[in-house]
């Protein structure tokens, strides 16, 4: 192995032990992976393991974050202002992701998926709220940007609980004339000032 973590074949390792990982994750809970498990799984040995993550957490908090990246589609976002359209992809996209989690993961590690979901929403909110030009208080869209991840999340769960049948968008889509326009009247009295 080179010392280069971007070298492709280290990108190769690094996949094939987290794609491990969610194979064993579909088949085990949590609590019963091994590192021992994924070598064996992935075919590599503890020292490669080892290489690549601290540990199982820390596998399991890395795996998770790149699936819901690709599901997300961070950079997407970055030139895009809050509205309608991109409230719903990024609901559509979370609960995408939450679906492609075996019922083992989120009983596994419910904690976990909802910090990766908020942390990674948030930051996308800050951003488009930064974009859309409100600059006033720097605290308050960060919180503005929490409440969003926040709400969002909570959304997704409620939808993935109680909303069988019910497509992602028409669940969404009755609350989003609220966000919009509260973030809209934010926007208005900034411009006031």
């Amino acid at each position: 192995m080179t010392g280069s973590k971007t070298d492709p074949r280290v990108l190769r390792t690094r996949k094939l032990i987290m794609d491990s990982f969610i194979e064993l994750s579909s088949e085990k809970e949590f609590k019963d992976i091994t590192v021992k498990d994924i070598t064996a799984e992935a075919m590599i040995n503890r020292a490669t393991f080892y290489y690549h993550f601290e540990d199982i957490y820390d596998l399991l908090d890395k795996a998770l974050s790149e699936v819901l990246l690709i599901n997300l589609d961070c950079n997407h976002y970055q030139n895009i202002e809050l509205n309608e359209e991109m409230l719903v992809n990024i609901f559509k996209a979370v609960t995408n992701f939450q679906m492609s989690l075996s019922n083992r993961c989120h009983r596994g590690y419910e904690d976990t998926i909802a910090r990766i979901i908020r942390e990674q929403l948030e930051i996308i909110f800050y951003k488009v709220l930064l974009k859309q030009g409100l600059t006033g208080d720097m605290q308050a869209l960060k919180i503005t940007a929490v409440m969003l991840s926040w709400g969002l999340y909570g959304a997704s769960v409620e939808w993935r609980r109680n909303s069988v049948g019910v497509k992602p968008e028409e669940f969404i889509k009755p609350a989003i004339p609220y966000i919009i326009s509260r973030i809209d009247v934010g926007s208005t009295n900034e411009t006031k000032e």
